[in-house]
C-alpha cells in the first residue's frame, strides 16, 4: 500500500480520537478568555496559542481514551470508537497522546511560564485525576472533570493578562458550573450504559431527580458566573442583553427538567447546554474586538 494511503487511513483511525466538538468547544474558551482581556492583542502570541492550545486538549483527550478503552468496549454508544473496537493498539494510542501532549504542553511552557503551567495543570486533572484516579471510584469525579474543563478559558485571560484576576477565575467558575448541565444530562440517558461498565454517575448514586436537581443548581451558578464576569468585562449593552436572553433560557431548560423527567426534555437541556456555551464564548469573543 502506498504511504499516502497508509497515512490517509491511519488520519482516519485517529481522528475520532480527539473528538473534534469536545475539543473545538474547549480550544473556543481559551479564544474567549484571551480576547475578554481588552489589552492590545498580541497577534503573533494569540497565533501561538491557538496550536499549543488545541494541541494540549487534543493530547488529552487520546490519553483519555488509551486509559478508558476497557470501559469504552462494554457501552453501547463507545463500544466502536477505534480504540475499544481494537482498530488501533492501546501501544500506538498511548505513544500518540504522549507525543501530542507533550508538544502542546511544552509548547505552551515556551510562549509563557504562566499559561503553560495552567494548560499543564489542566491536562493533569482530567488524564491522571479524573480519568486514572476516579472516574471509576466515584461519581463526584465530574468536578475535578470540571475543573480540568475549566482551565483552557483561565490559561487564555492568563495569557493575555499575563497574572490571574478575578474575571479569569470568574470564566473558569462559569465552565465548571456549567460542566454538570452537560454530563449528567448525559449521564442519566444512558445511566445503564455506565453502569454496565462498572462507572459510578450521580444519578445512579443518588437518583434522577437529585440528578437534575444538580443540572438546575448548576446552571443557575454557570449564568451567574458568565454574568458577573461579562459585568466587570464591561460588555456592550447588546452583546450583555443577549448573553441574558440565551442564560434565561438555559435556566429555563434546566428547571423544566424538574418538572417534565422525559428522555425528550433531557436531550434538549442538552444540546441547548453545548449551544448556550458556544454562544457565551463568541459573545466573549466580539467583545474583544470592540
Amino acid at each position: 500500500m502506498p504511504i499516502h494511503s497508509i497515512i490517509k487511513e491511519k488520519f482516519k483511525l485517529y481522528l475520532p480520537l480527539i473528538k473534534s466538538l469536545q475539543t473545538s468547544l474547549l480550544l473556543l474558551t481559551g479564544v474567549a478568555g484571551y480576547l475578554s482581556a481588552h489589552t492590545q492583542a498580541n497577534w503573533l502570541e494569540f497565533g501561538q496559542m491557538i496550536p499549543s492550545l488545541f494541541l494540549a486538549i487534543a493530547g488529552s483527550t487520546i490519553l483519555n481514551m488509551w486509559w478508558d478503552r476497557d470501559i469504552d468496549a462494554k457501552m453501547r454508544r463507545t463500544h466502536k470508537r477505534p480504540t475499544s473496537a481494537g482498530l488501533v493498539t492501546r501501544e500506538e494510542v498511548f505513544r500518540l497522546g504522549m507525543a501530542v501532549s507533550v508538544v502542546g504542553v511544552g509548547w505552551a511552557l515556551l510562549i509563557d511560564w504562566l499559561y503553560g503551567l495552567v494548560v499543564f495543570a489542566g491536562l493533569f486533572f482530567d488524564v491522571v485525576v479524573y480519568s486514572m484516579w476516579l472516574k471509576r471510584r466515584t461519581c463526584w469525579s465530574i468536578v475535578w472533570g470540571g475543573i480540568s474543563g475549566a482551565m483552557p478559558i483561565l490559561s487564555g485571560r492568563v495569557l493575555a493578562m499575563g497574572h490571574f484576576d478575578l474575571i479569569g477565575i470568574l470564566l473558569a467558575f462559569a465552565i465548571l458550573f456549567w460542566i454538570p448541565t452537560h454530563t449528567l444530562t448525559y449521564s442519566i440517558k444512558f445511566r445503564e450504559d455506565y453502569k454496565n461498565a462498572g462507572v459510578p454517575t450521580f444519578p445512579e448514586t443518588y437518583g434522577v431527580q437529585a440528578s437534575r436537581f444538580m443540572i438546575a443548581l448548576s446552571a443557575v451558578l454557570a449564568a451567574a458566573s458568565i454574568g458577573w464576569a461579562s459585568i466587570l468585562i464591561n460588555l456592550s449593552a447588546g452583546l450583555l442583553g443577549l448573553l441574558a436572553v440565551l442564560s434565561a433560557i438555559l435556566l429555563l431548560l434546566a428547571f423544566a427538567t424538574l418538572r417534565v423527567s422525559t428522555d425528550r426534555m433531557n436531550f434538549i437541556l442538552f444540546r441547548y447546554a453545548s449551544i448556550y456555551m458556544m454562544s457565551a464564548m463568541i459573545i466573549l469573543s466580539i467583545q474583544g474586538f470592540m
